[in-house]
């Protein structure tokens, strides 16, 4: 089969697309035919080895921790699933991942594929839908009639972000760039403000960090929360903002994989309660470009990436 796979870190150029065996998949595992993955920053700071520490991976490594295809085979002890199911699901961050025509999965981590979006287009959403969700509801317990200030909405994870927020009935606040500002608003933002620490009327609930600033900013948002709530920081290089006399609570987030989380996104999606973010589509040769358009600017929207078979 046809995999990308990166033998040493490096630029984009160490990506190499080759053939490879084809999969087994062992007890309590799944081999999916791979109708699409897609790119995540994190990825291609694994692939330049910046991520050695946290995320650690055997190489030769093959990138792709979304995964959007059907059930091949089924290993030992697999039960809930069957050869022909459509699924989706977010790998774990050091597993052998899907930029790939075949690839394993842990059966537990899966989820039925939603069926209102092409399955290529829904490997957009697991790990921004699951970092955004376990950001709010797993990490800041966000509820009903709460402020939330999410920085970085005009994000992919900040679009999900706000969406979930507005379903769940709290107030949210959006700060943006210029360019992503009416996305943010389409999202569901009750107010949009530009980059930088906002002016704000009331203190907030929660802060969800989204999106690298200057450390002395981000450590400042602390004076927007209210005694006893909470920062979530998903830059994990820089630590997230706390105030302990306040009892205001800093968590840095490292994505898990959740299939019973995936599962109630794609209910969403499925009732049109969740939008999907802007979609394109690159064919699994093209994928060291992909990652290569990121040395010089980010990437908007979310890039899936079609294995060989898929259209």
């Amino acid at each position: 089969m046809k995999a990308v796979r990166f033998h040493e870190y490096g630029n984009p150029d160490v990506l190499r697309y080759e053939d490879v065996d084809q999969p087994v998949p062992g007890t309590g595992e799944v081999r999916v035919r791979v109708a699409a993955t897609s790119f995540n920053p994190v990825e291609g700071n694994i692939r330049a080895g910046r991520m050695q520490g946290p995320i650690p991976v055997a190489l030769p490594h093959t990138p792709g921790i979304d995964i959007a295809g059907t059930v091949d085979a089924l290993g030992d002890g697999v039960t809930g699933l069957a050869v022909g199911d459509q699924v989706i699901g977010a790998l774990p961050l050091t597993s052998t991942g899907a930029a790939a025509e075949y690839v394993i999965a842990p059966a537990a981590i899966l989820a039925a594929a939603p069926t209102s979006v092409p399955l290529t287009d829904a490997a957009g959403l697991p790990l921004v839908g699951l970092t955004a969700w376990q950001a709010l509801f797993e990490h800041a317990n966000l509820t009903a009639g709460q402020r939330v200030l999410i920085n970085g909405a005009g994000g992919v994870v900040g679009g999900y972000a706000v969406q979930l927020a507005k379903n769940a009935g709290a107030y949210v606040i959006a700060t943006t760039g210029p360019s992503s500002a009416e996305q943010a608003k389409t999202a569901g933002a009750d107010e949009v403000h530009g980059p930088g620490l906002p002016e704000l009327a009331d203190q907030v609930d929660v802060v969800l960090n989204l999106a690298p600033v200057d450390p002395q900013q981000l450590a400042a948002t602390a004076g927007l929360i209210r005694d006893g709530g909470v920062a979530v920081n998903t830059t994990v290089w820089m630590p997230a903002p706390a105030d302990e006399a306040r009892g205001v609570r800093g968590i840095n987030l490292f994505f898990h994989p959740d299939a019973g989380q995936l599962a109630q996104l794609v209910t969403l999606l499925d009732s049109g309660a969740l939008r999907l973010g802007p979609t394109r589509r690159v064919p699994l040769a093209d994928l060291a470009r992909v990652h290569t358009e990121t040395l010089t600017a980010p990437i908007t929207g979310k890039v899936v990436v079609l294995a060989p078979t898929s259209r």
